[in-house]
């Protein structure tokens, strides 16, 4: 029996979960819609959905477990809560920030975004958390005032601050 990863985010959608997770799954590598369970008449007073409607998906992304959910419109996802992207290079940057805003995403300042279900994402270069881990360091000010100015984030031009 495969093991269960103990903490798994659950995502709430109006109803477009299946749709979201779909998207997600396209976009990041060695990612997979698990399962699809829908609503049944039980409940229905409560729930109010359609018997058969997609009720919650189960998913993978790049080895992370996550459900999405048709709950209603009760509830909006907020930028309290996001998920970082860590990065190896630049080309991962671009890719995952274009996949993320196509389709009616934005962009935010400092490498967070939020994709067409206005999920909010940080996509961070790890090249960066090295950079700013001395706050008080000249080198890493610079980089942070370089980053403050960025919507999605330059490697090199981070790099180059920091060098000063």
């Amino acid at each position: 029996m495969a093991s269960v990863q103990r903490i798994v985010p659950c995502l709430w959608f109006d109803d477009r979960a299946e749709e979201a997770a779909k998207f997600y799954v396209s976009i990041f590598r060695n990612s997979r819609i698990n399962e699809i369970s829908r609503y049944s008449e039980a409940g229905q007073e409560v729930h109010g959905r359609k018997p058969g409607s997609v009720m919650v998906v189960s998913f993978d992304l790049d080895g992370q477990s996550f459900t999405a959910l048709n709950g209603g419109p009760q509830f909006k996802f907020t930028e309290a809560i996001s998920l970082q992207i860590m990065c190896d290079n630049q080309r991962e940057v671009d890719h995952y920030w274009e996949e993320l805003i196509a389709g009616g995403g934005e962009e935010g300042p400092c490498g967070w975004l939020k994709d067409k279900y206005v999920l909010s994402w940080q996509v961070v270069p790890k090249v960066m958390l090295e950079m700013l881990k001395d706050e008080k360091s000249p080198r890493a000010q610079r980089a942070m005032n370089a980053m403050m100015k960025m919507k999605k984030l330059d490697i090199d031009e981070l790099k180059r601050a920091y060098q000063g």
